[in-house]
């Protein structure tokens, strides 16, 4: 049901489909959050170390700088999974080849102020070697699951999971993307419904509303796994 779907293909040919695609749906919240902890770190800092009634700062409190620490952390990590990852996070998936090509970000909780923890660096991956997981957690602050679809990334010989990512959110909407890859991995392009929506544009939108896609980095597909995903053998 093309109707029902956020948006259509990024992309589609005889060679290959792109799917738009995202860790988290939700872009802006996050950024927004971790700068109202700014002011609340500066008030800790003044009246803890700095203020009239502060105390020498070898005595000031461990609790006080404890607390510091955690929000500045937590808001620098927030801070830049918001405004860091790509305006999208696509996959491709090339027929002739039997391949798929996942345009993905990584990040680290427990690294925040690195720089190799954080980066894209997309993936490749056999067609034959995926096996879909619909999944649903409880989440905090949030009514009901939260549900998405997972494509494990399974080793031939042990039947291990070498690799998991999320490919869509919602089951009707994960159902109906999945179902897209499968028709067209199996049957080619023809078999794929017709969109009235346009391809949505990622790299060239402006966001003046919304701080984090503005902030965040375009779509740039390293140059040889670009012509590959694109081409037949």
């Amino acid at each position: 049901m093309p109707a029902e779907l956020s948006y259509p293909p990024n992309h589609i040919d005889k060679h290959y489909i792109e799917l738009p695609r995202s860790d988290f749906k939700v872009r802006g919240v996050a950024a927004w959050a971790s700068l109202t902890l700014v002011p609340l770190v500066l008030y800790l800092c003044y009246f803890s170390w700095i203020g009239p009634d502060a105390i020498v700062l070898k005595y000031a409190s461990l609790v006080e700088l404890g607390i510091v620490i955690l929000i500045s952390w937590t808001g620098l990590y927030f801070w830049r999974l918001d405004t860091e990852t790509p305006l999208d996070e696509p996959i491709r998936f090339n027929r002739a080849r039997r391949k798929i090509y996942v345009y993905r970000f990584r990040h680290n909780a427990l690294r925040p102020f690195s720089r190799a923890a954080w980066g894209v660096y997309p993936q490749v991956y056999n067609w034959d070697d995926l096996r879909a997981e619909f999944c649903s957690i409880r989440a905090v602050g949030v009514r009901g699951l939260v549900e998405f679809l997972t494509i494990a990334v399974i080793e031939p010989t042990s039947g291990r999971v070498v690799d998991r990512f999320i490919f869509a959110h919602g089951r009707q909407e994960s159902d109906m993307y999945w179902a897209m890859a499968q028709l067209y991995m199996q049957k080619g392009p023809g078999a794929v419904p017709k969109f009235e929506a346009a391809p949505r544009d990622w790299n060239n939108e402006i966001h003046f509303e919304n701080i984090a896609r503005r902030l965040a980095p375009k779509v740039k597909w390293p140059a040889v796994m670009d012509i590959e995903s694109r081409t037949s053998l």
